[in-house]
């Protein structure tokens, strides 16, 4: 059995260092700027653990086990930080990082993805897939904008159902989850592994790794959230600029950074499989999972989003079918995903 790479290890202990860090600036009454920078640097390096980690540990369990870890595991850091978010009454925050990491997958990893496969050798310009993932993908984001829209649609027009949007939200988080569920199953059933064939941490030394990354990622996106309102103010940016890029970056584009490797490496399939596997399990199951955990927590959350989400996240499901649908993707395409997202950030910075 092999071990971590040098790089590997040497970034296990880069992580661990800026973790101190974040407590030492937590604890000890850092500027805020500096506590929130330190910690997102920290939320960063534990969403790239905990992906090592889940790889590590279905690599010994075979590949359904690797796909089922990663769609329950996989975006833990995400779903403490908006945890802690609602438990602060960050209602914004937790909103636009949920969204966020939707927008970060499926226009800026996605576009780095088709980017880096068109120009992979042998690719002759030309970035080929199978288009069935995309498909599939189309299918549950759409189901999870379905019901975004008609709340939408009913609180603005004061519709009578507009009144009932928490108890519309858990019924449908429930009958999304059962969607997701029989997606999932046959998916991780039939679905390649998301890495190397061979383990290269023994299983207990992933579980350790992966419980330890857990635990971090509790404790920093504690501190993440403390330090999130005094220092948006500082740095005058807005709530929604946080989430929707910082948050999301910090939680996803990092993790989501080997489907750029293995693009690069001309694995196409595969690499295409990461990101959008990752953008339907954000939609079908984490944005449901958090809207039934919301429940025991004194801020609820729903599907009624901001008509400025709404709608960028119709022309995003709408942009990418149409950039994957035929299977193909080239260097233009997938910069236009990039540039979409760097548009809606800077929207984001004046919301």
């Amino acid at each position: 059995m092999r071990q971590l790479s040098v790089v590997e290890r040497i970034a296990l202990a880069v992580i661990c260092t800026v973790a101190a860090l974040a407590a030492f600036a937590h604890y000890a009454g850092w500027t805020p700027v500096a506590a929130f920078v330190v910690a997102t640097l920290a939320l960063a390096g534990f969403a790239w653990i905990v992906s090592l980690a889940t790889e590590q540990v279905g690599e010994h369990l075979g590949p359904a086990a690797t796909g089922l870890l990663q769609a329950s595991v996989g975006n833990l850091p995400e779903l403490l930080v908006v945890i802690f978010a609602l438990r602060a009454g960050e209602r914004v925050v937790a909103q636009s990082a949920i969204v966020g990491s939707l927008f970060a997958n499926a226009l800026l990893v996605l576009g780095l993805v088709l980017i880096a496969g068109s120009l992979a050798p042998g690719a002759r310009g030309v970035m080929r897939f199978d288009a069935k993932i995309t498909r599939e993908t189309a299918t549950l984001v759409l189901g999870c904008l379905f019901i975004i829209v008609l709340v939408g649609i009913s609180l603005s027009a004061g519709d009578p159902a507009g009144h009932h949007v928490e108890t519309i939200s858990v019924i449908a988080a429930a009958l999304l989850l059962s969607v997701y569920l029989l997606w999932v199953v046959p998916h991780v059933r039939g679905g390649s592994r998301p890495s190397d064939p061979v383990a290269r941490l023994g299983l207990w030394s992933a579980l350790v790794l992966l419980v330890a990354a857990g635990v971090g990622s509790g404790f920093v996106s504690d501190w993440f959230v403390d330090a999130l309102r005094p220092a948006i103010h500082q740095l005058h940016i807005s709530q929604a600029f946080a989430g929707l890029v910082i948050v999301a970056i910090a939680g996803n584009a990092v993790e989501n950074a080997v489907g750029v490797r293995l693009a690069a490496k001309g694995r196409s399939d595969l690499a295409i499989s990461v990101v959008l596997s990752s953008v339907a399990q954000i939609a079908a199951f984490l944005f449901p999972v958090l809207v039934l955990v919301s429940l025991a927590l004194p801020t609820r959350l729903t599907f009624a989003l901001p008509l400025l989400y709404i709608g960028a996240l119709a022309l995003t499901a709408v942009t990418v079918w149409q950039v994957t649908e035929d299977g193909e993707g080239r260097a233009f395409e997938g910069w236009a995903l990039v540039v979409i997202y760097a548009i809606l950030a800077v929207i984001a910075l004046y919301e």
